[in-house]
């Protein structure tokens, strides 16, 4: 029995190793993406590379030109480089930070930088949200308009007319109540028109109102008022800037927008001596259709009336500002969820001869050609 027993216990101590060595070794945890430790985190990481070629045949680098970012003859161009990181629970302290690098970069620079660079902290904010309340204060884009900054947002590739007759960003301070899932109420104070630092003392109250009336229509308004710098005296005076945009998507692969803008500046035109008030408005309508799924077309036309010439200035020869008007037609193709590509022909028309020609002629005419191409993360 004695012997039965150690054999047994000889067999089984040779055995165990054999099973050991035959189960495998459990594997390693595997290391977490960064995305998704930015999601347990509550943060939230995205940005986009916008490049593009685009043609133009009048010069609107040497001459003028109603574009806001895609002002060259015939070039090709990194526009912007755009990242966020945020971080905004729907309860307690939360902020963003949106920084734009490229071309465009230049162009949306906040008073007092005039330096040119490429690189530009376009928001930077807190905030806190309890409820149907949210607060922010720091810099943040502007309420108006129905396009905005961030590219992969437009339909598209060029800005409207309007989009450059409205600011850009605003620093100070903007409140958002919600009293239910349709309605949202914001108000705040700031600086005024893209001023980092306040070019005056006035500061400038902002309005606005968001309504979903039904699950397929929002419409937003929004004003503006108060002290902004004006060209003509180099002093502070009234302006105010009324804005109402309508989105509404009529069937799941076809959405309309129409956009309307009036601003009236105190001060607008006239001598340093005999200062007058000055009026700009314009009208705009879109449209987009999904023919399928990675193919998309979408439409623009808008017509502007800077009578006063307060926003772009009086032509030469002329005692009066001028009306203008840009029909855009642009085609999308997504080959991947990351990546758009856009080809667009526009045409600018104005109602006095403003686009410089070759050999110092000029146009009532302008005519672009691009092609964008988006990268999104």
């Amino acid at each position: 029995m004695r012997k039965s027993v150690m054999t047994l216990a000889v067999a089984s101590a040779f055995a165990l190793p054999t099973v050991a060595l035959g189960q495998a070794a459990p594997a390693a945890p595997a290391a977490p993406t960064l995305d998704k430790v930015l999601d347990a985190s509550g943060i939230s990481l995205s940005g986009y590379v916008d490049t593009a070629y685009s043609h133009a045949d009048r010069d609107i680098e040497g001459g003028f030109s109603p574009r806001v970012f895609d002002s060259q003859n015939n070039s090709f161009v990194l526009h912007q480089v755009g990242l966020q990181v945020a971080k905004q629970p729907k309860e307690g302290f939360g902020g963003l930070v949106n920084i734009t690098a490229g071309k465009d970069a230049q162009v949306i620079h906040a008073f007092p930088d005039a330096s040119g660079s490429m690189f530009d902290i376009t928001q930077a904010f807190a905030q806190y949200a309890s409820g149907p309340l949210t607060v922010m204060a720091g810099k943040f884009v502007t309420l108006q308009g129905s396009e905005v900054i961030w590219s992969p947002s437009n339909n598209n590739f060029s800005h409207s007319i309007l989009f450059g007759a409205i600011p850009f960003t605003h620093t100070g301070f903007r409140a958002t109540y919600a009293p239910s899932d349709k309605v949202s109420l914001i108000g705040g104070l700031n600086n005024g028109w893209d001023q980092l630092q306040d070019a005056n003392k006035g500061k400038t109250l902002e309005l606005g109102v968001i309504g979903t009336p039904i699950k397929t229509l929002t419409i937003t308004g929004s004003y503006y008022g108060g002290q902004e710098n004006t060209t003509v005296t180099g002093q502070a005076a009234r302006r105010d800037s009324y804005n109402l945009v309508a989105s509404y998507n009529v069937i799941e692969p076809l959405t309309l927008g129409l956009e309307y803008l009036r601003v009236n500046q105190k001060d607008g035109i006239g001598s340093a001596g005999s200062p007058a008030k000055a009026t700009y408005s314009g009208l705009a309508g879109y449209i987009s259709y999904a023919i399928m799924p990675k193919l998309k077309v979408s439409g623009r036309a808008e017509r502007f009336d800077d009578k006063d010439g307060f926003h772009f200035g009086m032509p030469a020869g002329t005692t009066t500002g001028s009306k203008y008007s840009e029909y855009t037609l642009t085609l999308a193709y997504l080959p991947a969820d990351a990546y758009e590509v856009r080809g667009e022909i526009r045409q600018d028309r104005a109602n006095n001869a403003v686009f410089s020609g070759d050999n110092g002629s000029f146009s009532k005419n302008l005519t672009t050609f691009a092609v964008q191409v988006l990268y999104k993360f």
